[in-house]
C-alpha cells in the first residue's frame, strides 16, 4: 500500500471517530442521564480530539507522491 492510500484510510478513521462523537454527545445530552450521561461525553470528547489530532498530523506531513 502506498503512503498516499495509507494516509486516506487514516483520514477516513478521523471522519469516523467525528461521526461517533457526534452520535455520542448526542445521545448524552438528549438520552441520558446520570452516570451514563457523563461517560459518553467523555467518550465522545476524547474521540473528537483524537480525530483533530489526527486529521492535523495528515495535513501537516504534507503532500504525497
Amino acid at each position: 500500500m502506498t503512503p498516499a492510500l495509507q494516509k486516506m484510510w487514516i483520514s477516513f478513521i478521523a471522519m469516523g471517530f467525528m461521526v461517533i462523537s457526534i452520535f455520542l454527545i448526542y445521545l448524552s445530552r438528549y438520552k441520558f442521564k446520570g452516570f451514563w450521561r457523563g461517560l459518553t461525553a467523555i467518550i465522545a470528547y476524547i474521540l473528537m480530539i483524537l480525530a483533530g489530532l489526527i486529521i492535523i498530523v495528515v495535513v501537516l506531513s504534507g503532500p504525497t507522491t
